[in-house]
């Protein structure tokens, strides 16, 4: 399972966090491993299950 980076800025930007969301798109890779980045989406207090999309590789 892996998560477009692009739901990770929308959840982002939707909570307001402008600036984490600007860094998650330049430091992240186009598709985010959630058990490699756990820590990281745990940080920014992201559930993996809410932001899978139904089509990733």
């Amino acid at each position: 399972m892996r998560i477009a980076r692009d739901r990770i800025v929308t959840a982002l930007r939707d909570r307001g966090q402008v600036a984490r969301a600007a860094w998650v798109e330049r430091e992240l890779p186009e598709w985010v491993d959630p058990a490699k980045h756990t820590g990281l989406l745990a940080t920014l207090n992201l559930n993996p299950a809410d932001l899978v999309d139904a089509s990733s590789p």
